[in-house]
């Protein structure tokens, strides 16, 4: 269940304990604070890390469960943020969603993890380079998860560029194309990388502004370059969901013209079959009183006739762009 946990002191990691409440008991000093990071825990796993921490019974049960939508809440002195983790995954062209559910208190972090991407071992490394950062406390390591995970919606997001793009390139070339299918589908992708964003949006706001009780004013700034980049993927998110509508519209479209280009061609397919037939019809007839029904060149004739009727036709058809 435990993925990491260490002692941050004065920017720096201290050698960690196995013994969460030691841990935490060690967190003496002005600024220290203890991070413990945890993957898919059961309820009775993480009840005992619950307990050690003063944590909220409905923040745990959230926590726990998982499929929550984006949030942030105050629980006493703890602050509960919920955010929706996002992976490309380029094989099968889609949008793979996991979950992170992070408690900051004054000198603690609790980060829970579900889904196969976006680890945070990365992201903790990272942190523990910048001693400047990680001198922020709890505060520092939320803006280190938030900052790498709206870089993966960003990275998501210019995947899904790409393939908008090979979208309305098959629906306006000059093949036939069965495009409805991907449209759809980008649309479902699209709506998981929504789901994500927008309601990301106000919570972020709230730390950007400097609002949120036991977050540092002075990462106020850094909480606003987060929020300019979830805005930016926001807007894209947007104009891909319009683009693509409009990319169905026009594959309808284009249907349609095609349908009536079909409808044209097998029409004058059926005129040039329909003229010599009628023709065949009438001296087929056996009438013994019809013109040229004795005539030795009768036969012959009304080959040529047919032969020139549709001839006639078709080259009519032909410049009319029916054929």
């Amino acid at each position: 269940m435990i993925v990491d946990s260490a002692l941050y002191r004065a920017g720096a990691r201290v050698q960690g304990d196995d013994d969460l409440a030691a841990l935490r008991a060690r967190a003496c000093e002005p600024g220290d604070f203890v991070w413990v990071g945890v993957h898919e825990p059961s309820e009775n796993e993480f009840q005992r890390l619950a307990e050690i921490f003063g944590l909220h019974p409905l923040a745990v049960e959230d926590a726990v469960r998982a499929h929550q939508r984006p949030k942030l809440e105050r629980f006493g002195d703890s602050v509960f943020l919920v955010l929706k983790t996002l992976w490309y995954v380029d094989e099968a062209d889609a949008v793979e969603t996991g979950e992170i559910a992070l408690f900051l208190g004054r000198d603690f972090v609790v980060s829970v993890r579900h889904g196969a991407g976006n680890e945070l071992h990365t992201a903790r490394l990272e942190l523990e380079a910048s001693r400047k950062l990680l001198g922020h406390g709890p505060g520092g390591v939320l803006y280190a998860v938030l900052d790498r995970v709206v870089d993966e919606y960003l990275q998501v997001v210019d995947e899904l560029v790409v393939d908008v793009d090979e979208v309305e390139a098959s629906v306006f070339s000059a093949e036939r194309t069965n495009d409805a299918s991907r449209i759809y589908v980008l649309k479902r992708e699209l709506g998981e990388v929504r789901r994500a964003v927008m309601p990301l949006r106000e919570p972020v706001a709230r730390l950007a502004a400097g609002t949120v009780t036991g977050v540092p004013d002075g990462a106020a700034p850094f909480f606003r370059d987060v929020s300019d980049h979830l805005a930016r993927a926001a807007e894209t998110v947007d104009g891909l969901d319009s683009l693509l509508s409009s990319a169905f519209d026009a594959h309808l479209a284009q249907i349609s013209v095609q349908q009536n280009d079909d409808m044209r061609k097998i029409s004058a397919g059926a005129a040039l079959i329909v003229v010599p037939t009628f023709i065949a019809g009438v001296y087929g007839m056996n009438f013994h009183h019809m013109p040229e029904l004795g005539w030795t060149f009768g036969y012959p004739f009304a080959l040529l006739l047919m032969a020139t009727v549709a001839g006639g036709l078709w080259v009519w058809f032909k410049k009319s762009g029916w054929l």
